[in-house]
């Protein structure tokens, strides 16, 4: 098999079912920001060899499958009617527990901080943005064609469970967060007082 069909060789592609758009319709910019969140996921999974990161490592591999399920569900145009989606409502909830579970290892958060920290921490933070590009792609989209509802909301959740993922990186390699310098205090923990 070849990996080149000559196909887009026009400034057109291929969706789920066959239909072709321009390369910059809004549903092929969708399923390519999801294509560099993953890419970039990888990139940080790439950083976390340490046997101390095995279990973020493990959560990014499982990650990066679920976002080839969104890119899927965005590259379903509702001509492909026997598409049926992919992305489940229950890994939101599954994301969930994460958030709380890795917010805990970091220091509180008080204000916003630098997006840097030790190599896997620092590349988590770059998913994470490119995540948070991705919801947004997928919202534009959704604004004017059905997108499946759990793969927005799965998005969502996933750019919050990044930022505490890399904050547990830096935090397990004991590199220091560095506040922003002008923020003030944005995040207040409604248990103390």
């Amino acid at each position: 098999m070849r990996l080149y069909t000559r196909g887009g060789d026009r400034g057109t592609t291929a969706l789920i079912g066959g239909e072709r758009r321009p390369k910059g319709d809004r549903r092929i910019e969708a399923y390519g920001a999801v294509d560099e969140a993953c890419a970039a996921l990888g990139l940080a999974t790439s950083l976390m060899q340490a046997d101390d990161l095995r279990d973020l490592r493990d959560l990014s591999l499982w990650l990066q499958q679920r976002l080839w399920d969104v890119g899927a569900d965005l590259a379903a145009p509702p001509s492909a009617t026997d598409y049926q989606p992919k992305v489940h409502a229950s890994w939101v909830d599954e994301i969930e527990p994460l958030i709380d579970k890795y917010q805990e290892e970091g220091p509180p958060l008080t204000q916003f901080v630098l997006r840097q920290g030790s190599p896997a921490g620092a590349a988590l933070h770059l998913a994470c943005t490119v995540v948070r590009r991705a919801e947004r792609e997928a919202w534009r989209l959704a604004a004017e064609e059905p997108v499946p509802e759990p793969a927005l909301r799965f998005l969502n959740r996933l750019s919050d469970l990044l930022f505490v993922m890399a904050r547990a990186a830096n935090a397990r390699a004991n590199a220091a967060e560095i506040a922003y310098e002008n923020s003030p205090v944005v995040f207040r923990d409604p248990d103390r007082k």
